[in-house]
Parts: C-alpha cells; structure tokens; sequence
C-alpha cells in the first residue's frame, strides 16, 4: 500500500454490553471457508492464516474470530469448531490474542431449522464447547438466525442463564432486524452484532441495523463484506468451479454473475484510482461506513490476509463511498443474498 493512500485510525474498536473492555482489531476473520469449501484446506494452510492474522493485530487489541457449530460439511458440521481446537492445541501462546465468537441455536444436523428453545440452545452451546475440547474458551455465543417462533426476549434470557452457568462469556446476534435488536439489547446487554454488509448488500435495513447499533454503543460485525469473493474482481463464471457451494446462491448463476460484473468493475476502477486493489477498496468502504463496523473477511492464503488487513486503514473520502452507493443503485444488484427465497423462509432480518 503506497504512503500516499490516505489512512483512517484503525486503533480497534470496543465491543459492547458486558464485553465493552474489551478492544478488538478493526479487521476480524471469518472462518466460513476453511472447513465449508471443496477441496477442504489442510490444518497447516489454514493455521498459517489464522496465525497470519493474529500477528497483525495490534498490542492491545484482539482478533475477532468468527467461527459456528455448522460450519462443516453435512457429514461433520463441527469441523471448523474442531479446527479452531486443533489450532489453539498448537499455538496455546494465541488463547488470549483472540475474541472467539461462535454461532449456534440451528438444528442439530441442519442449518435450515431455526429453534432458540432453551433445550436447543443448551445443546447447542454443550456441543460447540465438546468439540472446542477446553482448548479456546467461547467469548460469545450468537443465536446465528431469529427465531420468529420464539420471543427475542425469551432467548436472551436462556443465553444468559447459561452465561451463570460459565458455559461462555458474552452474548451477540445475528441476521436481526433493527426493531428486534432493541428488543433484544432491553432485555440482555449485547457485544456483538453480526449481519452482512457489502457494496452489493446494503440494503435499507443493513442502514437502520447500523445506525441502532450506533445508538447502542455495539459494534457491527460484518460477514461477507467481499461478496463471498465475488467483489474482488477475481471470481467470474469462468473460473467459478462447477461444485462449488456458491453456484447455488442467486447472484452466482451465470445470468446473476455477468449482470453483477458491472458493479465490480466500478469497485475496480474506484480501486484503481486510488491506488489500491478491488478487495481493498470493497473492505475500506465496509469500514468507513462507521467507526464501529469491523469486517470480517475470510481467506485461507496469508498473502489475502496481509491484504485484507491493510485495508481496514484506508480512509475513503465521503465522495468516494457515496459514489459507489448511487453506482449500485443505478445498476441494481441482480440476485438475493442467499438462494432468491423469502425474507422468512431464508431467516432474513429476524
């Protein structure tokens, strides 16, 4: 990154509710794609990612890693969690380097079914702290989508049994709706909220998400904020393996991808001008949309990494953000942000 490039503070940001001491980086990981793609990456790769990111972490800050009880594939959903053990397992010098915050309250074996009871949340938070195995404590148990059959109210109150318990430290939420969210934070302080934020996922709710959070005193975690790497510039529907899990969402078929192209060849010309690359430029703007908004991109190559982390200390001028919000607004993104269901069936801003 020239020294030309003007840079933002990206001193970190502190987490809200019972975690508000604690500061974490302005650029955390997502751990979605080390155990969700094919071929699956092997321990060393993605423990030379994990250990690339920790290093870049300033003293007195944490990296935030995002982590979930069914990141895995059908046949081992706990993949990741067991990872993340394997990981701490070998770099027990890293415990207190990291915010682990995991998502849970899915189905057992099944990521379409949706259910924050007590007794599922119970079971789900015993089954991520088994396959964590004592090697990383979790700082924070999301519920990873709202449940619409069960009071927002009702499940903060069961998280926080379960906090008494000392079975995790901190609670966030995930996929919520800014009226749910004040709903949730009257009932149970909150640290983290998570929701997908990007050039081509900003849509009307994302803003009142963001700007309550503000209100809060919470910061957003933002998963996706490259576009599940279409926003890079280097995914197309010629490189795009035909197995791959992301030719089954709406904005990756061939019709959605070619339409959407527009979109990042205005990231990539904005990325040009200023002397950066696309991904950089897609992450600075997730980040300067406020202080309190930290992308979490993933990647399994420490080169990406490096990248990815420079870029949370970029400032983009108003102009320069505004220009790529009125350029997605004229070309419209084509595609939904999962597979073109429902805002309900897809468990869209509970």
């Amino acid at each position: 990154m020239a020294s030309s490039i003007p840079t933002q503070d990206s001193s970190g940001v502190y987490l809200g509710g019972t975690a508000s001491k604690v500061k974490i980086c302005k650029t955390g990981l997502g751990l979605l794609m080390l155990t969700w793609s094919r071929p699956t990456v092997s321990d060393e790769q993605a423990f030379a990612a994990i250990k690339a990111a920790i290093d870049l972490v300033p003293e007195g800050e944490k990296l935030f890693l995002n982590s979930a009880e069914l990141y895995g594939p059908h046949d081992h959903p706990t993949a990741n969690l067991e990872l993340v053990a394997r990981f701490f397992d070998t770099y027990p010098e890293c415990v207190e380097k990291v915010f682990l915050s995991v998502k849970g309250g899915l189905g057992a074996n099944s990521i379409a079914v949706v259910d924050s009871s007590e007794q599922n949340l119970r079971r789900s938070v015993d089954a991520i702290n088994q396959a964590l195995g004592g090697k990383k404590r979790m700082d924070l148990f999301e519920c990873a989508r709202v449940d619409q059959k069960v009071p927002v109210e009702q499940a903060m109150r069961t998280l926080k049994t379960l906090i008494a318990e000392g079975k995790f430290d901190h609670i966030g939420v995930s996929e919520i709706s800014a009226a749910t969210l004040k709903r949730a934070a009257s009932v149970a302080e909150i640290a983290a909220i998570e929701i997908e934020v990007s050039p081509w996922s900003y849509e009307d709710e994302t803003k009142k998400v963001i700007a309550t959070a503000a209100d809060l005193n919470i910061p957003i975690i933002a998963y996706s904020p490259l576009g599940r790497g279409f926003l890079t510039g280097q995914v197309n529907n010629e490189n795009l393996a035909q197995n791959d899990n992301r030719r089954r969402l709406a904005r990756f078929t061939q019709e959605a991808m070619a339409h959407n192209q527009k979109i990042v060849d205005a990231l990539a010309t904005a990325a040009q001008n200023k002397g950066i690359t696309t991904a950089q430029f897609s992450l600075a703007w997730v980040s300067n949309l406020g202080p309190h908004i930290v992308p979490i991109p993933g990647s399994s190559k420490v080169q990406h990494i490096q990248e990815n982390f420079a870029a949370c200390k970029i400032k983009l001028t108003e102009e320069e953000v505004n220009s790529i919000k009125d350029v997605v607004a004229d070309i419209g993104v084509q595609g939904g942000r999962y597979f073109g269901q429902s805002q309900e069936v897809e468990h869209r801003w509970g």
